[in-house]
């Protein structure tokens, strides 16, 4: 499929994406919300995909809303304004949910929306001189639609200083909070997201498939259901062909058959 704002290689099993605004720093509009939205749904139906990694062209990985598509909302109805920001929340679910993990190479900045964009990937690699933010209150706005997946990444405590304050900060600070999972030079970050694509092309589809439903599913169960749901779910992936083929690999000292794929 060809997109206005997105660039797409396929890498093997790595579908590689690229936020392709440069000349706005890859900020967020009606059509590459509706493109991103479109992509996840065809990533996620292709099987041949094994992992996914979103970076941004140009010096910033995503500077959030763009400036010409917020002054349009300015005029929105209440029921336009709902409709505008359910589009962008389906689109960050559509991310969130996909059943392969999601790389984020973080570059330059992540602001606003981008900063939740870095909070649907599963892992994130940033260059240790990028910044970060959630700016909205500074605007007079909430980062209401990013705010799911932004708090069950930082938690409660770190979301009420940086909602709060609006503050921009750094790379450090977000790998101190959880938002990004490891720090490295700029020259050292292809290498870096390379890494994690082998430790993550080493697991079973399916099982990772599983993983990611499954810290939804422990998320949002109360304790007294923890039990049921997490022995279910090992028991499911015990049964599988590709659970089978994972611990008879590992009993007969061999490298599993997906392995390397």
């Amino acid at each position: 499929m060809a997109y206005q704002h997105l660039l797409t290689r396929r890498d093997g099993a790595v579908e590689r994406l690229t936020l392709n605004r440069p000349d706005v720093r890859n900020a967020f509009n009606e059509t590459m919300i509706a493109e991103l939205t479109a992509w996840a749904a065809a990533t996620t139906a292709d099987a041949a995909v094994r992992a996914v990694v979103v970076d941004g062209a140009g010096p910033t990985f995503c500077a959030g809303a763009d400036v010409t598509w917020m002054a349009r909302t300015v005029d929105y109805t209440e029921g336009e304004n709902i409709e505008d920001a359910l589009r962008a929340s389906h689109m960050f679910t559509a991310i969130d949910r996909l059943p392969v993990p999601v790389i984020g190479r973080v570059h330059g900045a992540a602001i606003g929306g981008g900063a939740g964009l870095a909070a649907v990937c599963d892992i994130v690699v940033a260059d240790e001189h990028a910044t970060f933010g959630f700016t909205e209150v500074k605007l007079g706005i909430v980062p209401a639609v990013i705010s799911p997946f932004v708090l069950a990444k930082i938690g409660r405590s770190a979301a009420r200083e940086l909602f709060l304050t609006g503050r921009r900060f750094t790379a450090a600070h977000a790998l101190d909070i959880g938002l990004v999972h490891t720090t490295v030079q700029p020259a050292e970050l292809d290498a870096a997201v390379d890494a994690v694509l082998r430790e993550v092309l080493a697991g079973g589809r399916e099982a990772i498939a599983a993983a990611k439903q499954l810290i939804d599913d422990v998320w949002q169960a109360a304790p007294t259901e923890l039990a049921e749901v997490t022995a279910a779910a090992l028991a499911k992936r015990r049964e599988s062909a590709e659970g089978q083929e994972g611990l008879r690999a590992f009993l007969e000292k061999r490298t599993p058959g997906w392995s390397g794929v």
